[in-house]
């Protein structure tokens, strides 16, 4: 089996040595890159699976080469970064970014979203879309029929939580923010309501988490939106 290929793009060449050997303790090969330029010639040369990418390049903002690597790669993005505010990861997340973590980090963390982000890159490239059938915990999801259940018990979910949750399953794992998840599910109206998004995953994680307060699945990530964790083809 070939090893995962990973392009890390950081100005800061003592953090871009620490990833590289954190990685490839892990077995994955590892490419280097201290700004955009060589970013983009790396991307496009040594064809990546993932894409690690701090947001402070010393020749443009990580969130333009984001961009520009979004017009041709399907790669997933990790963006990491010591930028903290929270519109900072909802420009980096709408540009392109599937996850965002903030510096500084642990290796466990890191490795953990890496990891995450291939198993979803991999199910993608499977049949280019998401399978009829998913599951994850106990629950098992018809994307064609409509049929929700829960330790094989039915689970009536409404149209508006039914299309939450088949956003969040065409997903793969990505964090998606609340403004993509208001376009998709409610429409371009409703873009400034964050609060409908919280009110019905509240409503979902009733119905599908063993412990609404400790959800499982239905995963709250950097304050800015939602992601599905554990999710896997359905038998």
């Amino acid at each position: 089996m070939s090893k995962p290929r990973i392009l890390v793009v950081e100005d800061e060449a003592d953090i871009r040595h620490f990833i590289r050997l954190s990685l490839e303790r892990e077995g994955m090969a590892v490419f280097e890159a201290g700004n955009a330029m060589q970013a983009r010639i790396d991307a496009a040369s040594r064809q990546p699976q993932l894409v690690i990418v701090d947001l402070g390049l010393p020749d443009g903002d990580g969130k333009t080469f984001i961009r520009e690597l979004r017009g041709w790669s399907s790669a997933p993005v990790l963006v990491l970064s010591a930028r903290e505010h929270e519109q900072e990861k909802v420009d980096a997340l709408d540009a392109g970014a599937d996850d965002y973590l903030v510096k500084p980090f642990g290796v466990p963390e890191l490795i953990a979203r890496v990891r995450a982000q291939l198993r979803r890159a991999s199910i993608v490239a499977g049949d280019g879309a998401a399978p009829s059938v998913i599951q994850f915990g106990q629950v098992r999801v018809d994307l064609a029929t409509y049929e929700v259940s829960r330790a094989e018990q039915s689970v009536h979910l409404t149209p508006i939580e039914f299309r939450l949750l088949a956003a969040l399953i065409r997903g793969h794992g990505k964090v998606i923010t609340y403004r993509q998840l208001l376009l998709e599910v409610w429409g371009p109206g409703y873009a400034d309501r964050p609060h409908y998004v919280r009110v019905y995953m509240t409503n979902l994680r009733q119905k599908l988490e063993d412990d609404p307060a400790r959800p499982q699945h239905l995963i709250t990530e950097l304050q800015v939106g939602y992601r599905l964790a554990g999710m896997g083809r359905g038998s």
